[in-house]
Formats: C-alpha cells, sequence, structure tokens
C-alpha cells in the first residue's frame, strides 16, 4: 500500500483529530425526547491545507441512521479556523473558531437552507482531546428555540 501524501504543516493544530473516531452519546433538545446514540467523525487529509471531513449518526435502540455531515475544516494560523458543511437536511452550515491544546471550538457565522430544510438558524460545536477520548459537543438554534446543548458524545479513535 503506497503512503498517503505528506501533511502539511498548516494541519499541525488540528493533527490531533486525525484519523476515525467512533462511540455514543446522548442527544437531547426542547422539541424531542431525550435518546441514545452511536456517531462516528472521520477527519483526513489529502495532502492540502485542510481536512476532509465526514459526520455519521445511528439510533443506539435499532441501529437505524440518524444524520450526516460532510464537509471542511480549515486552519488558518494564530489559532484561529473555519469549517463548510452540508447537512442532509437541506441546511449548509459556516463556522469560524478556535483551536488550542487539543480543544476545537466552533460557530456558525451563517446557516443557510433550502425552501424546505429544516428551521435550523444557529450551530455550534465543540471538540476535546482528553486522555484517548474525544468529547463532541454540539449545540443548536431553530426558530423556535435558542441554541442551547443538542448532543454529547465520547468517541475513541479506532
Amino acid at each position: 500500500m503506497a503512503a498517503g501524501p505528506p501533511r502539511p504543516a498548516e494541519l499541525e493544530p488540528v493533527a490531533f483529530l486525525l484519523g476515525t473516531w467512533r462511540g455514543e452519546g446522548v442527544a437531547e433538545y426542547p422539541t424531542t425526547e431525550t435518546f441514545a446514540y452511536g456517531e462516528e467523525l472521520a477527519f483526513e487529509h489529502v495532502g492540502k491545507p485542510y481536512l476532509l471531513y465526514a459526520q455519521r449518526s445511528w439510533l443506539l435502540e435499532d441501529g437505524s441512521p440518524l444524520h450526516f455531515e460532510r464537509g471542511f475544516l480549515r486552519p488558518l494560523g494564530e489559532g484561529r479556523v473555519d469549517l463548510v458543511l452540508a447537512h442532509p437536511l437541506g441546511v449548509a452550515e459556516v463556522s469560524e473558531g478556535t483551536v488550542s491544546s487539543g480543544v476545537l471550538e466552533l460557530s456558525s457565522v451563517a446557516v443557510v437552507r433550502t425552501s424546505t430544510g429544516d428551521p435550523v438558524t444557529a450551530l455550534a460545536r465543540r471538540y476535546e482531546l482528553r486522555g484517548g477520548e474525544l468529547l463532541s459537543e454540539g449545540r443548536m438554534a431553530t426558530e423556535e428555540v435558542a441554541l442551547t446543548l443538542h448532543t454529547m458524545a465520547t468517541l475513541r479513535r479506532v
């Protein structure tokens, strides 16, 4: 198997995310029942100064799919990052934030949706490497609910 492309130096601040992470979490939101879910995050470099990002989640109860995201994470220097994601709910997200010492924090600067897209108005996420685990938290706002905690998961590199 051939070695992958060299990793650009610009990726060092986010290199702790590289690989595939899998685990379990709990989702809650004022408009839904609390439920347990499984999640997988993948961060991949392709030799360019950004990471490919893929997320998928499923109900632990029966394995049925819940959510998917695809996009790009770019370190911008001086601890700044941005994230551009597409969601299958007719929503696209542009977020900005910071990365430092194994913690990545992002908040949306724009959320756009199709005419039939979900009524999401803001998103925020936090990833923290603690020991060998990646702690993941997601916050969401809609037209009817202010930004509030939505998902919490503990993931391990696989």
